[in-house]
């Protein structure tokens, strides 16, 4: 007599849509979602670890830099000087913008990377730049006289310039990569834990798309 269940002492032979499943195949295909779930969750849990401090930068820089009248009291320093360039720095057409640097280096402590130098017929000028820091130097190509004008702004600006990565060294720049990763990585993950949940699923898709398309529109409209 046919039957839809034969048990032959190790294997429980189901027909489900046309196609015979043992206990073993069904147990694996419940354990590959829980897999997966158990490994977004370990890989979110240590991702998130490492990521906090970066979270809490990024998100702190984050306010003050849509709030730039937030200085807590720590304004920007300007001082101005007056010189002559160095023999040597200038000779006829010839313009030594290595020897200059240096000379404004040891003469007013700046430690900030040049920037950017140019020089035309009459004018010359070196940029030093760092974060919430700048040193504009122009100088007379004929005279090589030279007025040098210092702003060193507050502690506020100099963590907005870290979050901007502007005139940052390239180990920094670095750093901003990593974390970016490192915030890719928990987004992911933490999505991936809640399609994952059959609970939260159906939630979790509404309110991702809901939001997605919220800041889709509010883009849009800033644009226009």
């Amino acid at each position: 007599m046919p039957a839809d269940h034969e048990l032959d002492g190790r294997v429980d032979v189901d027909v489900d849509g046309g196609r015979a499943t043992t206990p073993s195949t069904r147990t694996r295909r419940a354990r590959m979602p829980r897999s997966a779930g158990q490994w977004s969750r370990s890989l979110h849990v240590y991702t998130s670890m490492i990521s906090l401090l970066v979270v809490l930068f990024f998100g702190v820089t984050g306010l003050t830099l849509n709030h730039p009248s937030w200085t807590f009291g720590d304004e920007a320093v300007r001082s101005s000087s007056t010189g002559t360039l160095p023999d040597g720095a200038i000779v006829g057409d010839t313009i030594d913008f290595l020897a200059i640097a240096e000379h404004v280096r040891s003469t007013y402590d700046v430690t900030a990377p040049v920037g950017d130098y140019s020089a035309s017929a009459t004018t010359g000028t070196l940029s030093f730049k760092g974060p919430g820091y700048v040193a504009d130097l122009v100088f007379d190509v004929t005279t090589g006289e030279y007025t040098l004008t210092i702003e060193e702004q507050g502690f506020v600006a100099v963590l907005n310039d870290l979050h901007k990565g502007r005139d940052t060294s390239s180990a920094w720049k670095w750093v901003i990569d990593i974390s970016a990763g490192f915030l890719v990585a928990v987004a992911l993950t933490g999505l991936a834990i809640q399609l994952l949940t059959r609970k939260r699923r159906r939630s979790a898709v509404i309110v991702t798309v809901a939001f997605g398309v919220l800041s889709i529109v509010l883009m849009f409209s800033t644009l226009a």
